[in-house]
């Protein structure tokens, strides 16, 4: 007998914050892009009830309360997000977080830079 597994996803999240090592950055602020995987497996026979998934929406306000603080690194913004996905949504098996600054200050044309952390139960 197999199981079956699903993935709730919220992919290309768009927010304006003040994430950055430098002053300015936090000053100025720039746009980041936010993807969010977490993945479980299912056990309720399809039934349909919020109750026995992710609830994306759930997702969605996890990141945008974490996006409104202020960091040096988003590496820490997507750690925060993904700890806190971890512990409100106990069956979830996989966790994955990504965040990319638009626009980063390099001095060059730079389209992003990124960072993803993964969680494995």
């Amino acid at each position: 007998m197999g199981t079956i597994s699903q993935k709730v996803s919220l992919e290309g999240v768009r927010f304006f914050a003040f994430h950055g090592f430098y002053p300015e950055e936090q000053v100025l602020g720039t746009e980041f892009i936010l993807d969010i995987d977490a993945s479980l497996d299912v056990f309720d026979n399809g039934k349909d009830d919020l109750a026995n998934t992710v609830n994306y929406v759930r997702l969605f306000e996890i990141a945008s309360e974490e996006m409104k603080i202020t960091r040096k690194l988003i590496e820490t913004v997507a750690h925060s997000i993904l700890e806190r996905i971890r512990h409100e949504f106990l069956a979830v098996q996989t966790i994955r977080v990504s965040i990319r600054k638009l626009n980063p200050p390099m001095g060059a044309e730079v389209r992003n830079s990124a960072i993803e952390l993964v969680f494995k139960r």
